[in-house]
């Protein structure tokens, strides 16, 4: 790998982690306004951006390495997750954290493998299929490993999430367009040095 590919790839890794520890926080919080507290938490605002990151790694780099970014996000984000947003004295937020890790690595590999079943198709259908099977998939892994039996209406928060999330997905393809270009200019540089 060259430089910038590293540099990126690091860059991949480390947005990853911070969106999966962010939203491990932030999922604790439900949105107090407009009634939506029993449908919506802020987590669903976060997480669909490790979707955006995948699928731009899968792009970039192909099905292996994109791979090897959500293995490394998941690591470090759980990692981060278990040392700064749990408490071990709470088991939801114990559950929280195992589900998140369960949830994000399943759908995660889902989509790196859904996307690059679609890669070759036109631009926005693969992103926007593998992030809406990932976002189904995770979401119920999710609320269900991290509520269930505990009181928390988590079938209602889990639809009310998963709506979010794939209003999300559709906006995240704005972004996706726009950074493909830079992944572009970076894959030319590539092949100009391999001439």
């Amino acid at each position: 790998m060259f430089r910038k590919e590293k540099r990126l790839f690091m860059l991949f890794a480390a947005l990853m982690a911070f969106v999966v520890a962010i939203s491990n926080y932030l999922v604790q919080f439900p949105i107090k306004y407009y009634g939506l507290n029993d449908l919506l938490t802020y987590g669903a605002l976060s997480y669909p951006v490790a979707f955006l990151i995948t699928d731009l790694s899968n792009k970039y780099y192909g099905k292996k390495v994109a791979k090897q970014i959500v293995y490394l996000g998941f690591i470090l984000g759980i990692f981060l997750t278990f040392y700064f947003s749990t408490n071990y004295q709470d088991l939801i937020s114990v559950r929280i954290a195992i589900g998140s890790g369960i949830a994000f690595l399943t759908a995660q590999l889902i989509d790196v493998q859904i996307f690059h079943l679609l890669r070759k198709k036109k631009w926005f259908v693969a992103p926007l299929t593998s992030s809406l099977a990932g976002s189904t998939i995770d979401t119920f892994l999710f609320f269900s490993i991290s509520f269930y039996g505990t009181g928390v209406n988590w079938v209602t928060l889990s639809i009310g999430d998963l709506f979010v999330k794939i209003f999300i997905a559709l906006i995240m393809l704005i972004p996706f367009r726009i950074l493909l270009l830079y992944v572009k200019e970076i894959s030319n540089i590539k092949k100009e040095i391999n001439v």
